[in-house]
């Protein structure tokens, strides 16, 4: 049997991205993140859609032409739970059902998380200050490049909880952020949507490195955040 190559680098950027860091079964929305394993460790699976070969769930399903089963348009992040339910009864979960899932996931997640869109700016801002501040906090405190409260270590104690904070606090408090701005874009200016895009820039950039495990720069958190929507 001929080794699968890897899911490109790329794709698992944008599966993680999309999902908010959450699983993407609306019946469960779970963080993939879980608290218990304090940001540490994550445990998303990236699900295959249709298979791989004429043997796996829902082959029946597979086109006769041309496909490429590790393609975004066939890959979707379950949490091991939901991985395995839609795997052991692919007559119940079909294709069109969980592409509908990954279609609305970020709908699905906002009314779970609360998200809506609000009636004017002020409560706009009044929803996503407390997270923009936590976050603020942790860099402060913990962040190794410009935190003014240590010389960075990558074995000390302080880098340790700095990786940790980013994947259990920074990260979900950055999707959610972005959740409550996608669902309230109707109230941006035009400079706002232009901070808008850098601040998906900054989350694709940390997803990256932090859980993809890609070395490179992140473009800086853009201090125009902290004015959005005032």
């Amino acid at each position: 049997m001929a080794k699968r190559k890897a899911i490109p680098i790329e794709t698992r950027l944008r599966l993680f991205a999309e999902s908010s860091g959450h699983c993407q079964r609306p019946e469960c929305l779970d963080p993939l993140f879980p608290a218990e394993l304090n940001g540490v460790k994550h445990i998303a699976e990236i699900a295959h859609v249709l298979p791989h070969g004429k043997a796996g769930p829902r082959s029946k399903e597979v086109p006769s032409g041309e496909f490429n089963p590790d393609s975004f348009d066939n890959l979707i992040l379950l949490c091991p739970k939901c991985h395995t339910i839609i795997d052991k009864n692919p007559d119940a979960y079909p294709r069109a059902i969980i592409l509908e899932w990954k279609r609305n996931h970020l709908t699905n997640l906002a009314i779970k998380q609360g998200i809506r869109l609000y009636e004017n700016r002020s409560e706009a801002r009044a929803a996503l200050i407390s997270k923009l501040s936590e976050n603020k906090a942790i860099w402060k405190k913990f962040a190794p490049i410009d935190g003014s409260e240590f010389e960075f270590d990558p074995e000390s104690e302080t880098a340790l909880l700095w990786k940790q904070r980013m994947k259990s606090v920074i990260l979900p408090n950055n999707y959610h952020t972005q959740s409550i701005l996608a669902t309230n874009v109707s109230h941006m200016t035009a400079d706002e949507h232009e901070v808008f895009a850098e601040f998906k820039e900054h989350i694709r950039g940390l997803t990256d490195r932090h859980i993809c495990g890609v070395a490179g720069q992140a473009i800086r958190f853009p201090k125009k955040m902290e004015e959005i929507f005032k």
